[in-house]
């Protein structure tokens, strides 16, 4: 415990040092553009209006807050994140990114603020027929991924036997599965964690035992060590607090109510 408040304390002074940088009477600061593609809860939720929330938008509006920054979140989707990054000249990128080589071509990393894996969600009624790799990577198994992202990675390295069909967007795949038109989708296991909430009829299996293991993380803007260590120093006193930890826990702990 002791060893956690201070960090606590050393990453708050960082954060304090930082914001310092940025006079109290800067007039019009430059807005912090946060990319984020608003359909992978619970990290990051489109309301249809403009408007994210999620842990990351939190973490992000709050970073903002400290800088004394206005914060501006700029659409983009997976498959076009590497260009849009750069394109549309975002500071970070947020959204339950995971950490992969394909991605520190175009882009810094944050420190590591989470972990998870992939996990399969199917129907609850066939949760026994699609609970381990071997299992979905059969011929007549229908195997269904949002385009552009870690998923389809995956989904093509481990399932190249199945029938995989690519879907344009992570928010509707999983009424496919529901209706009967896929069998298992293979995603982040604490975005299935949720997903489950709003779709009784489906279930993440062994979401505590996922396939495989990464860190979830932010993109920064590269070359520009200033904005790394904000960032850095934000999540770091976030996950020292228990900070992060609160706000999963309010989208998908026992008492759930995001």
């Amino acid at each position: 415990m002791r060893v956690r408040h201070i960090a606590a304390a050393l990453a708050a002074g960082v954060i304090s040092l930082v914001a310092a940088a940025v006079p109290a009477s800067a007039q019009d600061p430059a807005a912090l553009r946060v990319c984020t593609t608003g359909d992978y809860p619970p990290y990051s939720v489109s309301d249809g209006n403009g408007g994210f929330r999620g842990v990351d938008i939190d973490l992000a509006r709050g970073l903002a807050e400290v800088l004394r920054r206005p914060i501006q979140f700029v659409p983009t989707t997976w498959a076009g994140l590497k260009t849009d990054f750069g394109a549309l000249n975002c500071d970070v990128a947020v959204g339950g990114i995971s950490d992969s080589p394909a991605r520190r071509a175009f882009s810094e990393f944050s420190i590591t603020y989470g972990t998870d894996g992939k996990a399969p969600i199917t129907r609850t009624a066939d949760a026994d027929r699609y609970a381990t790799i071997e299992q979905i990577n059969r011929p007549e198994v229908r195997v269904i991924v949002n385009r552009g992202g870690t998923n389809e990675e995956f989904a093509r390295k481990n399932f190249p036997d199945a029938q995989l069909t690519l879907w344009p967007d992570n928010v509707t795949i999983f009424d496919e599965i529901a209706a009967g038109r896929a069998d298992v989708f293979a995603t982040d296991s604490v975005e299935g964690r949720y997903r489950v909430r709003t779709h009784p009829d489906l279930t993440v299996l062994h979401p505590e035992r996922p396939f495989d293991s990464f860190g979830k993380v932010f993109l920064l803007r590269k070359n520009d060590p200033l904005l790394a260590a904000e960032v850095n120093g934000w999540l770091a006193a976030q996950m020292a607090t228990g900070a992060v930890d609160r706000l999963f826990d309010a989208w998908i702990g026992p008492n759930a109510t995001a």
